[in-house]
């Protein structure tokens, strides 16, 4: 069986090595998919809260705190799990709940400036999950080490890419094609997130692998926790997609008045 390769840093070569061999309570992809629809329940109600502050306050300003909080403490939690892998069933569910309360804050911050994007958000990214473990179940998507490498490279790229623009920001230098709605923003968009929903399978593969090695019941959440994380990737990047797309629709839209912007502004690129 060739070595595999992932993006995910939840899910790596050495993740399910290292193990006594069991034949009592072992790990089981069912078991994984059971425990992946438990995290995901608890970033969804977690979630709700984070709508509910911003009901009640009628204020974006006021999810802040809990964004602060999801984002810091799910961080915290995930190193935690990375290198305390007994430890997952109960880091698991702590970790969906703080970033439910980072992803549901997002999702009002970008619903208040862009009303009915948090619904579609919600789906798209959902969906693809569903749709990608259901093309993996039924073997329609074939795993070559072609397409592996090829995914992790696009990642590693991607990845330096975002960094190199984030470095850049201090200097006031901005790259448009990140965050502008030109076609070839849009397009690179769109590649990330097709990238992201590939990820998914070499998630599915290695957890498919660790359930058949016979290791610990317990690795079910930490797989569960590994798809967890590729979700919480592709989360912000359909938001960006979708962002660009409603741009691109404004500017495509007549307007009576464009005001006048005055005061310093980046360069971009």
């Amino acid at each position: 069986m060739p070595p595999l390769k992932t993006s995910n840093p939840a899910l790596t070569l050495k993740t399910f090595q290292g193990f006594p061999l069991t034949n009592d309570e072992a790990m089981t992809l069912d078991g994984t998919v059971v425990k992946t629809a438990i995290l995901l329940l608890c970033s969804f109600v977690a979630a709700t809260t984070a709508w509910s502050t911003y009901m009640g306050a009628g204020s974006a300003a006021a999810v802040f705190p809990l964004l602060g909080i999801g984002v810091i403490g799910g961080l915290f939690i995930a190193l935690i799990t990375i290198f305390k892998k007994e430890l997952s069933p109960f880091t698991a569910p702590i970790y969906a709940l703080l970033e439910g309360l980072a992803l549901g804050s997002i999702s009002v911050i970008f619903e208040v400036a862009f009303p009915g994007i948090a619904i579609k958000i919600v789906a798209l990214t959902y969906g693809v999950l569903f749709v990608m473990l259901f093309a993996y179940s039924l073997h329609l998507v074939p795993l070559t080490n072609k397409l592996r490498m090829g995914i992790v490279a696009v990642v590693g790229a991607f990845v330096l890419f975002y960094g190199a623009g984030f470095f850049l920001t201090f200097f006031g230098i901005n790259f448009a094609v990140l965050n502008g709605s030109s076609p070839l923003s849009m397009g690179l968009s769109s590649v990330i997130v097709v990238v992201a929903a590939f990820a998914f399978i070499l998630d599915f593969e290695f957890i498919s692998r660790g359930a058949r090695a016979g290791i610990p019941k317990y690795m079910e959440w930490y797989g569960a926790f590994g798809l967890m994380i590729t979700l919480i990737w592709l989360y912000p990047e359909m938001i960006r997609l979708l962002v660009k797309l409603r741009k691109r629709d404004s500017e495509d839209q007549p307007a009576s008045h464009v005001p006048h912007q005055s005061g310093p502004t980046s360069r971009q690129f």
